[in-house]
């Protein structure tokens, strides 16, 4: 039977609190740290998270948190290269991944884990897998972005790019223009089969995403969850797993 989604907020899982913990953390930072260690030597995902996760007992929740941390030295390094800091943005146009982007604001805003990877970026526990919800962090979480974007980095436009296939995509396409129409932003929504494809071949702009495929691929990156949650979320609930 098919379990309709009541959520209203993009906050905490019920067992977070006691998953991720200043307890806890020690052993989440040795897991990331070994998994990135079996990476780096070309050990498959599934098999060196298996081997992390069984020496430090981490639970499933813990794994996925491990997992979205760590990554081999030789994308650490291509990532650290063509990371854009803030004072690049100015004039610039920026290629948003919009569910990578927005969810993970909406997550700090609801008390959701934020974990800061590896690579030093920030994400969060959720999926989208499908289906996205509107819940009440969303119009906030748009708005957060928008002020960064516009009135404090002074980004020249934007175009946010969102899976077409998950539903709701259209609904928040329309929150995003409607946000823009009011404020005067200079975005462009588009809805794509695979956003990834898109932004992963992006030379001549910068990227905002924490996704990891596209992080390995595209062109200069910036990481706009991570500045806007450290900016105007200071009480978010950040996991700090980003080992050297």
């Amino acid at each position: 039977m098919c379990v309709p989604d009541t959520r209203v907020h993009r906050g905490p899982h019920p067992e977070d609190g006691k998953l991720f913990t200043a307890d806890t953390l020690p052993r989440l930072r040795e897991a990331t740290a070994d998994l990135s260690w079996l990476m780096t030597r070309g050990y498959a995902l599934p098999g060196a998270l298996q081997v992390a996760g069984n020496r430090y007992e981490l639970t499933e929740r813990q794994r996925k948190a491990v997992t979205r941390s760590s990554c081999a030295d030789a994308s650490l390094a291509r990532r650290r290269a063509a990371e854009a800091p803030p004072e690049e943005m100015a004039g610039r146009e920026l290629l948003i991944d919009g569910y990578n982007v927005l969810t993970t604001v909406e997550a700090a805003l609801g008390g959701g884990v934020i974990l800061h990877g590896r690579d030093g970026a920030y994400r969060d526990l959720a999926s989208v897998h499908g289906t996205w919800r509107r819940v009440e962090e969303t119009v906030p979480a748009v708005s957060l972005i928008g002020r960064a974007l516009h009135e404090e980095l002074k980004v020249a436009r934007c175009a946010w790019y969102l899976d077409a296939p998950v539903s709701n995509s259209g609904r928040l396409k329309a929150t995003l223009e409607a946000a823009a129409r009011e404020k005067s932003w200079a975005w462009a929504v588009h809805l794509v089969p695979d956003p990834d494809t898109v932004l992963s071949s992006a030379t001549a702009a910068t990227v905002a995403t924490a996704d990891a495929e596209v992080l390995d691929a595209c062109g200069r990156w910036f990481a706009l969850s991570r500045h806007v949650v450290r900016t105007y979320v200071p009480t978010a609930r950040v996991v700090d797993l980003c080992i050297g």
